[in-house]
């Protein structure tokens, strides 16, 4: 067989389940792969021992007929996931050397179902970035370059190195997490397929927290059937998270080329100004791709939307402000030295935090402080609830909604970054999700002028995720396949 790591993890399954490669090589060609792509920074720690055990442990129970749903399926895990005795740093210094003694619920999932984990990938700090460039060990690279052009170009954040895992052939799927857009618009610079689910879809224990009440894992992938497979193995109740809910996990996969003739999708003209002329023009085409399915086209309005990016970026660093705190180098993470306690929690702080993490925490506090909380905090979750009541106005009129997933492609390294606010506002179309709980999925649709990979979105009801992935594919069989990048990071 050719290259095995150009494989969707549908066919990657179909071949395992054929016999035509075994769980060992396609996990080896993945190894050999992150080899030669140190130039792209998109891994922080490859477990090549436990990946080729865990394969070979598949290939015992393919032989006996005993597959399990991701039996041998070589995937990345973003280093937001706690994974037994595998460190796990969050991509923060003041986590470098943590090594947990327990596993994630999302993680133990996915290796009760039989897939195989190559490794811990790269992220903006504690998820915190929409470029990837924030993390303690490096900025991730896109593997995508703008067409006769060199310049490095950020995967998107905070799951870049997830993103570019997927779309360099270094893994065959990956766990990330999206707390504003975290693996939708990092997707969407890749020409990857990022689904996050409904919140309290996916189990957040062990998840290392950033802003408790948004936070919510999911996969990015090469195709919506592989998000499909994904979401059947991260779903599901757990009594060890509040939140999570308690309903049964559905065959996601069995959904998929089922008509969507007579459904309606909700189109926000008026709420989105400013797109760029290829994004504009690829959610025109996806639009049409709906209407040819036999889906209606109805103009709907969010009144609030304008706040959402504000709001969040008051309620999200609020959340932050106070999970950060247990990072004060007394019971795990580095130590700094000081002559009194209260010098010791600051100079570990001071040191182990990066700027953007300091900032956001910083934020925080600021906004629930006396004085303030009514005035920003208060207000902010006041609009987060008149969000929410737009969204279920507007359901009464539609089915899903469609919308691009950024207002623009990927952006050059540090082009950027001494600008917070232009980085924040890479999150305008995929917060309001996340502020109402709601699941979102973005597909490649094509690419812009000047070759790089341009996402759509689309956003419905909580737990509509069958739906979602339905339209999904809709969306995918009319944008077609897309080139590949150059494989200019091999070594």
């Amino acid at each position: 067989m050719s290259d095995l790591t150009q494989l969707s993890l549908a066919d990657a399954r179909a071949a395992l389940a054929a016999r035509t490669c075994s769980a060992r090589e396609l996990t080896q060609a993945y190894l050999d792969a992150i080899a030669r792509a140190s130039a792209l920074n998109a891994w922080l720690q490859v477990t090549s021992e436990l990946a080729l055990a865990q394969a070979a442990a598949s290939d015992a129970r393919l032989g006996k007929g005993e597959a399990r749903p991701l039996e041998g399926l070589p995937l990345g895990i973003k280093d937001l996931f706690c994974t037994r005795n595998v460190r796990t740093t969050a991509a923060s210094q003041i986590l470098k050397d943590f090594v947990p003694p327990y596993e994630a619920t999302v993680t133990a999932n996915l290796w009760r179902d039989g897939a195989v984990m190559l490794g811990k990938l790269n992220q903006d700090e504690f998820a915190m970035g929409s470029s990837n460039e924030n993390s303690a060990f490096g900025p991730v690279l896109n593997p995508w370059r703008r067409r006769g052009e060199t310049v490095p170009l950020v995967p998107g954040g905070s799951s870049g190195g997830a993103a570019a895992a997927v779309a360099a052939g270094l893994a065959a799927a990956a766990l990330g997490s999206d707390t504003g857009g975290s693996i939708r618009q990092p997707a969407a610079f890749t020409g990857t397929v990022g689904l996050k689910p409904s919140y309290g879809r996916c189990s957040r224990w062990g998840m290392i927290a950033f802003a408790s009440s948004l936070d919510q894992a999911g996969p990015i992938c090469r195709t919506v059937r592989d998000a499909a497979m994904m979401l059947a193995s991260l779903a599901g109740h757990d009594v060890r998270d509040s939140t999570s809910a308690d309903r049964p996990v559905e065959d996601y996969e069995a959904a998929l080329g089922a008509s969507v003739a007579g459904k309606k999708i909700g189109m926000l003209r008026a709420e989105l100004e400013g797109l760029e002329p290829d994004v504009q023009r690829l959610w025109d085409e996806a639009a049409a791709a709906c209407r040819a399915a036999g889906a209606e086209l109805v103009d709907v309005q969010l009144p609030h939307m304008k706040y959402a990016l504000p709001a969040y970026y008051i309620i999200a660093p609020a959340e932050a402000s106070s999970n950060l705190a247990r990072y004060d180098g007394v019971r795990y993470g580095c130590r700094s030295d000081g002559a009194r306690l209260a010098d010791m929690y600051a100079a570990t702080r001071a040191e182990g935090f990066g700027d953007e993490v300091k900032r956001r925490i910083l934020t925080g506090v600021y906004v629930l402080s006396a004085g303030y909380y009514d005035a920003y905090y208060g207000k902010a979750q006041k609009l987060r609830q008149r969000l929410c009541a737009d969204f279920d106005a507007a359901w009464e009129a539609c089915d899903l909604m469609l919308l691009p997933t950024t207002p623009h492609a990927a952006f050059g390294l540090e082009e950027k970054k001494a600008d917070p606010v232009a980085m924040y506002l890479n999150d305008v179309l995929t917060v309001p999700a996340n502020l109402a709980g709601l699941p979102a999925l973005s597909v490649p649709m094509g690419c812009n002028a000047a070759g790089l990979p341009l996402g759509m979105q689309l956003v419905a009801p909580r737990f509509s995720e069958r739906a979602l992935l339905q339209f999904g594919q809709v969306l995918e069989e009319a944008a077609g396949a897309l080139p590949k990048p150059d494989k200019w990071w091999q070594a």
